[in-house]
């Protein structure tokens, strides 16, 4: 039976079990990110992420969702492995480079009392052609700023975007009142998504913080998604809702998010943890 050494953390309540690519071995992360998950049989995560040497940036990153698919970014689990590699001493400097498969992101690490305690990551452009996203929709639609989607027999008006992973962003009156486990799955799976789709469910609070619940693709509801509160801002502000700056509550916490007007990027600060080391057997 081979041991495999791990680190449990958590950034704003999306928890995932982190594995140092460096020194382990994980020779089928898919069903290893199955396993490791259950929260019953497992160790009990959001997913699986390999912290894994790079050519090209400090450190790389591969993110495993509960259900075995890979993901191509995680804004959470990125500022989690910016502390990981800190911690572990994989690099000494507190502003570092990350390859994803989304692309190389630049974070800044935060400090209290002498520890990482988080990051603020440049997650790059928002990408709004539905082919990118990608989005089904005609050759001739522009953008998915509003796009009817109808689930259940109810019209929802969707703004989709990619912030490196499939966002639907949907605006509503009362997101406690949502059955998330019978909506998330109809949104995650629509035909509109020929990849699927994380779904942002967003209240407003004020022009500076909004409230989301998240469906995230091959997850379920988590308790916090950084590229959805990424996508819930810049929609918050396409359609005049919010300002380009704003708290994002989540059930895990706050995120607070920038949208630069001077260069496009959407920047996201918020915390990094970690919970426990342990030892897995495989």
């Amino acid at each position: 039976m081979k041991k495999l050494h791990f680190t449990k953390m958590q950034g704003t309540g999306n928890d995932y079990v982190y594995v140092n690519g460096f020194e382990e071995h994980a020779s089928n992360p898919s069903e290893l990110a199955q396993k490791i998950s259950n929260r019953h049989f497992g160790v009990g995560s959001d997913g699986l992420v390999l912290v894994l040497p790079s050519t090209i940036a400090d450190v790389r990153m591969r993110m495993f969702n509960a259900d075995g698919s890979e993901a191509q970014m995680c804004g959470n689990a990125a500022r989690c492995v910016g502390k990981y590699a800190y911690d572990h001493g994989i690099v000494t400097k507190d502003v570092l480079q990350l390859e994803t498969a989304a692309g190389i992101k630049t974070m800044r690490l935060l400090f209290g009392d002498g520890q990482v305690c988080g990051a603020s990551v440049d997650m790059g452009l928002p990408e709004l052609q539905p082919e990118k996203i990608p989005l089904a929709l005609p050759p001739d639609a522009l953008q998915g700023l509003s796009v009817p989607v109808e689930v259940d027999g109810r019209i929802y008006h969707i703004t989709a975007m990619s912030m490196g992973n499939p966002h639907a962003v949907v605006f509503l009156d009362n997101i406690d009142a949502l059955d998330l486990p019978l909506l998330g799955p109809k949104f995650e799976n629509h035909a509109l998504f020929p990849q699927r789709t994380n779904v942002e469910f967003v209240q407003m609070c004020s022009s500076i913080k909004i409230r989301m619940r998240v469906w995230e693709r091959g997850a379920g509801e988590t308790l916090a998604c950084g590229t959805g509160a990424c996508a819930a801002a810049v929609a918050g502000a396409l359609h005049g809702h919010t300002a380009r700056e704003l708290e994002v509550e989540l059930k895990g916490g706050v995120l607070r998010i920038s949208w630069s007007p001077d260069n496009g990027h959407v920047y996201m600060t918020g915390n990094a943890a970690t919970v426990f080391d342990g030892t897995y057997f495989i």
